[in-house]
């Protein structure tokens, strides 16, 4: 009698569409949870205190002005790491689209808003255009009045110049979110 299903093909079309399957590589990826990113960013914190913050619509109008990126939503999310009672950092997250696909990394900032970290915690493009911890370190040192620009102070990765500058525009996004929610005008400071 006959088969149903996949049996009643030929035997080449399946093993054709199992060798297109099995061959197309995963991509997606995440390498760190969100408390592991934190921790990261923040290592000497003994303490994580976390404020959302909804933006007014001055302040995100500020945070696109300075970064040069829009901003997706209101809400942003500040980790502020402590040890004892003294601050040790601020920790942000950012999420964006490189090429079709999204990544998010968290950018450790000082207490004086200059960048002390960045770590990739999911990236879904392929792998050949994940940005590396080298690379990453060009950002080390930037800050909100002076904030990084591929081409001028980041050199690109080669083969992956939308990744790098979806992550200078991230890190542009997270130091003006600094400048406007925790440092320089305190009109726009949170909590004031």
């Amino acid at each position: 009698g006959e088969r149903d299903g996949i049996m009643n093909l030929p035997s080449w079309i399946v093993a054709a569409v199992l060798a297109v399957a099995l061959a197309t590589p995963a991509t997606a990826k995440v390498f760190l949870a969100r408390s592991e990113a934190i921790k990261a960013a923040l290592p000497t914190a003994d303490r994580i205190e976390t404020r959302d913050v909804i933006l007014r619509d001055e302040q995100k109008a500020a945070i696109e002005k300075g970064s040069g990126m829009p901003m997706e939503s209101s809400l942003v999310t500040i980790y502020s790491g402590w040890s004892g009672g003294r601050l040790v950092g601020y920790a942000l997250f950012d999420t964006h689209t490189v090429r079709t696909q999204p990544e998010t990394f968290v950018v450790s900032l000082e207490p004086g808003g200059h960048v002390s970290g960045l770590f990739v915690c999911a990236f879904y493009e392929p792998q050949d255009y994940l940005p590396g911890g080298r690379w990453l370190g060009q950002f080390k040192g930037k800050e909100p009045t002076h904030p990084p620009r591929v081409g001028t102070d980041i050199v690109s990765i080669t083969g992956a110049t939308l990744t790098s500058r979806a992550v200078a525009g991230g890190v542009r996004r997270a130091l003006a979110i600094y400048a406007t929610c925790l440092g320089g005008n305190t009109s726009q400071r949170v909590g004031e």
